[in-house]
């Protein structure tokens, strides 16, 4: 059976996850938003609900 033969899929498999590995994080890690976004250290009141069956 020629699907049990490693041979020809074992390099395709390697060279694709040695792609996603290397290529693609470095991609991802230059990439830069439009908007950053901004944290507030202060925290808001919030009221509390009133819920109508208690």
């Amino acid at each position: 059976m020629p699907q049990l033969n490693p041979t020809p899929w074992f390099p395709i498999l390697v060279f694709s996850w040695l792609i996603f590995l290397t290529i693609i994080p470095s991609k991802i890690l230059k990439h830069t938003f439009s908007k950053e976004p901004k944290f507030d250290t202060q925290k808001s009141k919030s009221d509390s609900w009133i819920w109508p069956w208690q």
